[in-house]
């Protein structure tokens, strides 16, 4: 029988590794700070409004600019993007790692932020370029998608590893050996993928993107740890501006945005499931994480071990995941994982402030583990869908939908266990929340007399929010399959109604 030609072979899946490794770095950034913040705090001496902004401004232009990134790859080539963006991300580390001020290391933490935008929709896209077969496709986003999700968990231990040995600007001089392996090995492991469009950006949509996106996530951020008027005001102001970007890209011949890729139901479907798993996932480590410091009283880099468990089951079925739907529907896939994560979130309803942590590891890592699948087959159905010319913003799309995702469950999960874990003490009792208990038990006995009671409520408060979760799932796995009805199991014909919109995408472009 003759070989598939189409197949990739040692020269792709090398070159995937290439890819996967600075995702998986790009996601462990995010989180790799927790431990090092003390250390930097005594030697730069931040105040506290410049602390924030280290831990943050990351995050926050990594998804201002994904929408901008994306665009830019499709217009002047994803592998020159990826690999200039690699460069300055190499730069900004040594400037981070080697600052000599709380100014030079936020407006380093900024240039991290805009170049690790450059690198995830321009590796996710050249996979579309890379993998031709439409199996071995979605197997290779499965294994991006995987390095990814671990990085978050793996941040903390990384982080840990190398304060054990070294100053805490060595937990940034690791970035760079990865990116110099990027920019040695991708001019030749990687081909050159542009979109037909040779427009440049559209100025005013670049500053629209930015002021729709940055407000919102600061804005569910800040309701997530101190709700305020400044907090509903900018999520006001960037739904507004969002709106009128939306206006926009409508008008425009070459859009930033190409929202035609949005007019698809499975697209849209897709895109909706993916903001809520990624809420679900957010509120979930952020809960996680108060319940295994504030309450059991680990360190973060316990808490890191602890979460390594759900990490590995996140890698597990994102690797898993695209096997299955060579066999069975996507939407049917996604159905048995959201059903499998219902009852991985029905079992933290067990959780205890001073039994076992085994059941609460295990349950969670059910619960990552069911959900893993809508990352790894979103992205791909995505991916799949639109042209190829358009594969940057198309990967922008799924990645800003996740930064989102996070950024609303940390403040609407966040929120609720507020209210949940006020509403169980005394009013006056309430007033504080756990983590200023625990920081003044110590030396105000009336704060530690209140401690066990007030651990009891966030634990309670977690578990009812793990109720809803579940419920959740379970009216997601309802609707998905659904949804994706007309979603032909990978490598299979797809059906007329994807078929036709194919020909009528191509025809457009």
């Amino acid at each position: 029988m003759r070989p598939n030609p189409t197949a990739a072979g040692a020269r792709e899946w090398t070159a995937l590794a290439v890819l996967t490794l600075p995702a998986l770095l790009l996601s462990i950034d995010n989180t790799v700070l927790v431990l090092a913040l003390p250390e930097l705090s005594a030697d730069l001496r931040p105040s506290p409004t410049q602390q924030l902004w280290i831990m943050d401004s990351y995050g926050f232009l990594i998804a201002g600019f994904l929408v901008t990134m994306g665009a830019l790859g499709d217009r002047v080539g994803r592998r020159r993007v990826l690999l200039t963006g690699a460069a300055a991300f190499g730069v900004a580390s040594v400037v981070a790692a080697y600052s000599g001020s709380a100014e030079m290391l936020i407006a380093a933490r900024m240039a991290l932020g805009i170049a690790a935008a450059t690198l995830m929709p321009s590796s996710l896209a050249l996979l579309n370029t890379v993998f031709v077969d439409a199996k071995q496709r979605g197997l290779a986003v499965g294994v991006f998608i995987g390095g990814f999700m671990a990085g978050a968990a793996l941040g903390p231990l990384v982080g840990g590893a190398l304060l054990g040995s070294f100053w805490w600007g060595a937990v940034f001089l690791v970035n760079v050996p990865v990116m110099l392996l990027l920019l040695l090995v991708g001019p030749a492991l990687l081909p050159e993928g542009r979109g037909s469009g040779t427009g440049s950006l559209d100025p005013l949509s670049v500053l629209l993107s930015l002021a729709t996106v940055l407000p919102v996530v600061y804005g569910l951020k800040e309701l997530a740890t101190e709700p305020g008027v400044l907090a509903v005001v900018a999520l006001l102001a960037g739904l507004v501006t969002g709106a009128v970007f939306v206006r926009r890209q409508r008008r425009l011949a070459e859009p930033l945005l190409d929202l035609r890729l949005l007019e698809r139901p499975a697209v849209r479907a897709v895109v909706g499931l993916s903001v809520a798993v990624m809420l679900v996932q957010g509120g979930a480590y952020l809960l996680m994480g108060q319940f295994l410091q504030l309450v059991r009283g680990l360190t973060p880099w316990e808490s890191g071990l602890v979460l390594v468990a759900p990490a590995l089951a996140l890698v597990a079925g994102s690797l898993l995941s695209p096997v299955l739907a060579r066999r069975w529907r996507p939407g049917t896939v996604l159905a048995c994982g959201l059903a499998v994560a219902a009852a991985g979130f029905a079992g933290l309803t067990t959780v205890d402030v001073t039994g076992s942590l085994t059941m609460t590891v295990v349950a969670l890592a059910v619960a990552f583990g069911g959900m893993a699948p809508v990352g790894a087959l979103g992205a791909d159905l995505v991916l799949g869908s639109a042209p190829p010319s358009r594969a940057g913003g198309a990967s922008s799309v799924v990645e800003t939908a996740g930064e989102l995702g996070i950024a609303l469950g940390m403040a609407a999960l966040g929120t609720v266990s507020a209210v949940l874990y006020r509403s169980a003490l005394a009013p006056s009792e309430g007033a504080a929340t756990l983590a200023d208990v625990v920081a003044d038990a110590g030396a105000s006995p009336a704060a530690a007399a209140l401690l066990p009671a007030a651990r009891e409520a966030l634990t309670g408060a977690l578990a009812t929010v793990a109720v809803g979760i579940a419920v959740l799932c379970v009216v997601l796995a309802a609707v998905v399959p659904r949804a994706l009805r007309t979603v032909a199991p990978v490598g299979a014909t797809a059906d007329t109604t994807d078929t036709a919109a194919d020909t009528a995408d191509t025809r457009a472009e």
